[in-house]
């Protein structure tokens, strides 16, 4: 009987050794990843006479959004994080380099979605909000709600003690000239940098989560929302497939459902990232939009796919790859 009793409590020694191996192999081979954009549209080395300051923007929100995931944070964090960076860089179309609508004003969108249970939040017409990525992320966290808009999201956002700020906290003369100049029909709004920011994460746990953030058009009337806030359209996440965050020319990526289309084809027509990122943006060009997407899969491949002269993206993961880009595929 007690050499029973003895061969028992091996077997469960053995037993919990190797559960403990297995939790740690899980931890170690678990990827971890943050891809971000900065929008896409008429970005080319002739008109790009800052491209360090580019860098750097970019290199800064990466760094820090993929810091939190390196010491165990969650996805939503770092997209939090990251988006945050480049809404306080005026270099961006989003938070303080936010674009001006046709009256003169500053109106800001941006969405999340957790891929881990399809929670999202999103905002539009924001004017006072320092930071609209963390509007949404209340609205999903600390709200009934999806999409909240204007005094109403404000109203809410002052509530959630978020940091509010008097709207001239979003003039740059850089913006207000382009809105003055596209006015003037000095300049073509087609030529516009779409500089929308957005970034997708794959935490230590498997959690997938996408968000953008824009300040929408120049030049823009009638209260014109674009896909940024639009679930699906502009921010889509599922465990079960990938997130995407996209930026272009919004009407077209709300008439495609595009980010959600991307989850569908690898889904339903089992396409890889790249494969259905290019099948999506390759139809909104033959309907006459242009933009692009970025986006992470479940097993931690980054892809990203446009159809304009460049894109400001970037991306960093666990096995150390990293890449900063400006132009081409």
């Amino acid at each position: 009987m007690r050499n029973l009793i003895f061969i028992v409590l091996g077997f469960l020694i053995i037993g919990c050794h190797t559960l403990e191996q297995v939790k740690k192999t899980k931890d170690i081979t678990t990827p971890i990843v943050l891809v971000i954009h900065g929008g896409a549209g008429n970005i080319n080395p002739e008109n790009l006479s800052n491209e360090k300051e580019y860098q750097q923007a970019l290199n800064e929100a990466l760094e820090a959004g993929y810091e939190v995931l390196e010491s165990g944070g969650t996805a939503l964090e770092a997209v939090e994080i990251a988006i945050a960076i480049m809404e306080d860089s005026p270099l961006f179309n989003a938070g303080k380099g936010a674009v001006f609508n046709h009256y003169g004003q500053n109106e800001l969108d941006a969405s999340v979605m957790d891929g881990s249970n399809l929670k999202a939040g999103a905002v539009t017409g924001l004017m006072r909000v320092k930071n609209p990525i963390s509007a949404a992320l209340a609205v999903m966290r600390h709200s009934k709600h999806v999409m909240l808009s204007g005094d109403g999201a404000e109203e809410f956002c002052k509530e959630q003690g978020l940091q509010m700020v008097d709207p001239s906290y979003f003039y740059t003369e850089k913006q207000y000239n382009r809105l003055i100049e596209i006015q003037n029909k000095e300049i073509d709004a087609k030529e516009e940098k779409k500089g929308t920011v957005g970034a997708v994460a794959l935490d230590k746990n498997g959690n997938i989560v996408a968000g953008t953030s824009t300040g929408g058009m120049t030049d823009k009337k009638y209260g014109r929302i674009g896909d940024s806030p639009i679930i699906g359209a502009g921010t889509y996440a599922d465990n079960n497939t990938c997130g995407i965050s996209c930026t272009g020319t919004g009407e077209y990526f709300i008439r495609t459902v595009a980010a959600h289309e991307v989850s569908n084809l690898m889904q339903y027509q089992d396409l890889n990232l790249q494969q259905a990122q290019k099948k999506v943006i390759e139809k909104i060009g033959r309907l006459g939009g242009d933009g692009g997407m970025i986006g992470v899969d479940k097993k931690g491949n980054v892809a990203w796919f446009f159809n304009t002269q460049g894109m400001f993206r970037a991306y960093k993961k666990s096995n150390g790859a990293k890449e900063i880009r400006f132009y081409g595929i």
